[in-house]
């Protein structure tokens, strides 16, 4: 499997017995979805490697306690300790609406109600406070706000998503 057919699911941040559990850090707003995986796909260098769930359950928030095949010690799991973990794409729900994952919107046109059409989405910075859409304007990085009062309407079928952003916000990158 490779990563670009994938989505991050989150991380193993600790161990959680001698007997080789781990808790994984979800990087969701809904846990429950994934407490009864039969398996994921974790990061072991450049390779995504299949790891079978043998039994799991939710732990403190967004945090998922897992047993997987094979991982039986406590030596066993810290080789596994601080991977990425990923799941095929094929498993995420489909959204409708305004609602979109950040990976689904790359390459969509940003078209302002004022503005007109701004650019097209290159990347989704969420390593800030607030999530923004990157958005490659002839060359000239402009950077949107992902707050819900902006975004007005998502088009899949035309891959565009019409925002309404403060006066004067675009120009200022322009």
């Amino acid at each position: 499997m490779r990563k670009e057919e994938c989505f991050y699911l989150g991380r193993i941040v600790t161990k959680y017995s001698f007997k080789g559990e781990v808790v994984i850090k979800l990087d969701t707003d809904e846990p429950e979805l994934y407490k009864n995986m039969e398996s994921v796909y974790v990061e072991l260098g450049t390779n995504l490697v299949p790891f079978f769930i043998e039994k799991s359950s939710l732990h403190k928030g967004n945090q998922l306690r897992v047993q997987f095949e094979d991982i039986y010690s406590e030596e066993e799991a810290d080789t596994i300790l601080k991977c990425g973990v990923y799941l095929p794409l094929e498993v995420l729900p489909k959204l409708s609406g305004d609602k979109f994952y950040y990976h689904e919107v790359i390459g969509f046109q940003v078209v302002d109600v004022n503005f007109g059409t701004v650019g097209t989405i290159v990347h989704i910075n969420d390593k800030a406070a607030q999530p923004l859409f990157e958005i490659d304007n002839d060359g000239k990085e402009v950077f949107i706000p992902m707050i819900d009062d902006f975004i007005k309407k998502v088009d899949r079928k035309n891959k565009t998503i019409q925002v309404h952003t403060p006066e004067g916000l675009i120009e200022l990158y322009l």
